[in-house]
């Protein structure tokens, strides 16, 4: 199979500004990955199932990856002007002082495929999508367009991580029930402590459950007994 630079050279050279990036992989396994510009996702995606070398003809999984806001805090060299006395002479001297700089980095949401070639028996080549934000501009082109088995998979990564993706044929919670709010896998989750709607409740949410419903119980009894004083 052709290396991971001549996938990228071959995808630049099928689909034009394709704008492809390699993400290098520093473990033993070395799978590289592809960072692909969704605005071309699909053609590539195209691209790499047609091509009579490559034939990526199987979507094995699709996986969720939250990457949060990072603070990023930087060692910079600035000039400046600051007063010395020399030779008993106060004057105007620059010099290049450092200075600590900080700033924020805003979060992703990442999509991740990994393919095969049934035809070809090789595999996997690791393509992966970012979105611009984790707030409001969270859409990726769906892949199940081109690889069926994207359908599920596309869906959980919807459910759990909350990549709208566009495109996608029945694009619907997969494990969490409809009326679930949030999605559990993103990395600021906070889990509630009230599972009351939750249909296949079990002993340790039932506890959790019952502990919510008293402290409701609690504070609604100490409003009424602070209003009869």
């Amino acid at each position: 199979m052709k290396t991971v630079e001549e996938i990228k050279a071959a995808i630049e050279a099928a689909v034009p500004g394709a704008g492809v990036e390699i993400l290098p992989n520093a473990s033993p396994s070395a799978q590289h990955s592809l960072l692909v510009n969704p605005a071309h996702a699909i053609a590539i995606a195209k691209f790499l199932r047609d091509d009579a070398e490559l034939a990526l003809d199987f979507l094995s999984n699709v996986t969720g990856v939250d990457w949060l806001d990072k603070e990023i805090v930087e060692k910079v060299k600035v000039p400046r002007q600051v007063s010395k006395t020399v030779d008993g002479v106060e004057q105007i001297v620059e010099e290049t002082v450092e200075e600590t700089r900080k700033h924020v980095e805003p979060g992703y949401l990442e999509a991740v495929y990994h393919l095969f070639s049934m035809k070809k028996k090789h595999g996997p080549v690791v393509i992966r999508m970012r979105t611009a934000n984790r707030t409001d501009k969270v859409e990726l082109p769906s892949l199940t367009p081109v690889w069926r088995s994207g359908e599920f998979q596309e869906r959980e990564v919807f459910d759990l991580y909350g990549i709208v993706f566009t495109g996608h044929p029945d694009l619907r919670r997969l494990l969490m029930w409809p009326e679930f709010k949030d999605h559990p896998m993103r990395k600021d989750y906070v889990e509630p402590d009230d599972f009351e709607y939750e249909p296949t409740a079990h002993d340790k949410v039932l506890e959790r459950a019952k502990a919510h419903k008293d402290r409701e119980q609690g504070t609604g009894n100490r409003e009424q007994a602070g209003g009869t004083r």
